[in-house]
């Protein structure tokens, strides 16, 4: 049949991913899924693969011969997950970007919120059982005054600046590949102009991948860039926020509070200083969560293997190589 082609789901399975392939079988006549339980499976049906889900090891890449296509399948994959000979081999790789703009958005809202009307001095008296108002007029932020600096401006950052503009929130966006600024954004940024941007902002909200660029991203030095008054937020990854700077930078008053759902090591150890911060909110990396994800995920893939065979440019294409 014209366009036939065969997309391998690489080990470790489990329900959600047989729920996937099972999905995108449904979905598309014009792909044999196969499901590869174990690395011997794996090895066997990645030969004549012409598009596979899931990671490569570094191995078993010289018998992908007819791979074209890669499905990551997370948003941002893990340490290690492209490697030089996966860089260098010409299949095209596409990721789930998009699938959870809406609950990560809403999730920083939350943040933003809850920092803006004191939050994160309240929950901790009402574990002491403790009535104690901050003075009259202040541990608020009125929005409709104030600014946000979204450092990351894909389809997450995008959202919420829409949302921070329906509060009245000025927005100002950094990003290295959006080139023009969405309608909720008021200028738009390459990454140098961070240190000039951050001392004018309320909110510093970071929504940007694990990449060589960005670990260790925020340290001391620009949280000492940062308005006393102003507060810090983190949904994107772990890695990009230096933990023990952030703990510091908060005993001491340096910034006026931080939310954070990524660490630089999760679980965040039980003996993480971090937990004892003054002024701080933290879920357990937990702003994707909500309904309908699989659906997406599976509308997604189904998507891509329309074009993949109908010889059309894949959706979701990501660089590799950062």
């Amino acid at each position: 049949m014209p366009g036939q082609f065969k997309m391998v789901f690489l080990p470790p399975q489990d329900d959600q991913t047989r729920g996937w392939a099972e999905g995108l079988s449904a979905a598309v006549a014009r792909v044999e899924v196969v499901v590869a339980e174990t690395d011997a499976e794996a090895a066997r049906q990645i030969r004549d693969a012409d598009a596979v889900l899931g990671a490569i090891p570094q191995a078993l890449l010289p018998e992908a011969t007819r791979l074209r296509w890669l499905q990551v399948p997370q948003i941002a994959p893990p340490p290690g997950y492209s490697y030089p000979e996966l860089v260098a081999h010409p299949c095209v790789a596409t990721n789930f970007r998009g699938v959870f703009n809406d609950h990560i958005a809403a999730h920083i809202m939350a943040f933003v919120l809850a920092l803006s009307r004191g939050l994160q001095y309240y929950l901790p008296r009402q574990l002491r059982g403790e009535y104690r108002p901050e003075p009259l007029n202040t541990g608020t932020v009125y929005l409709p005054e104030s600014s946000a600096l979204i450092v990351g401006l894909g389809g997450i950052g995008t959202e919420t600046a829409r949302r921070l503009s329906d509060f009245g929130v000025g927005v100002i966006g950094v990003d290295t590949r959006t080139v023009s600024p969405p309608r909720s954004v008021t200028s738009l940024h390459p990454p140098a102009d961070l240190d000039r941007l951050l001392p004018d902002a309320d909110f510093v909200i970071v929504t940007v991948p694990d990449t060589p660029e960005t670990v260790g991203m925020f340290d001391a030095a620009l949280f000492a860039r940062m308005r006393p008054s102003a507060f810090f937020v983190n949904v994107g990854r772990g890695p990009t926020t230096r933990l023990e700077d952030l703990d510091d930078a908060l005993r001491r008053g340096v910034i006026a509070g931080a939310a954070l759902d990524v660490f630089e090591q999760e679980p965040l150890p039980a003996d993480h200083p971090l937990w004892g911060a003054p002024n701080l909110l933290l879920t357990p990396h937990t702003s994707g969560y909500g309904p309908h994800l699989d659906e997406r995920r599976v509308a997604l893939i189904a998507t891509n293997a329309r074009r993949f065979a109908a010889g059309r440019p894949l959706v979701n294409v990501v660089d590799k190589a950062r």
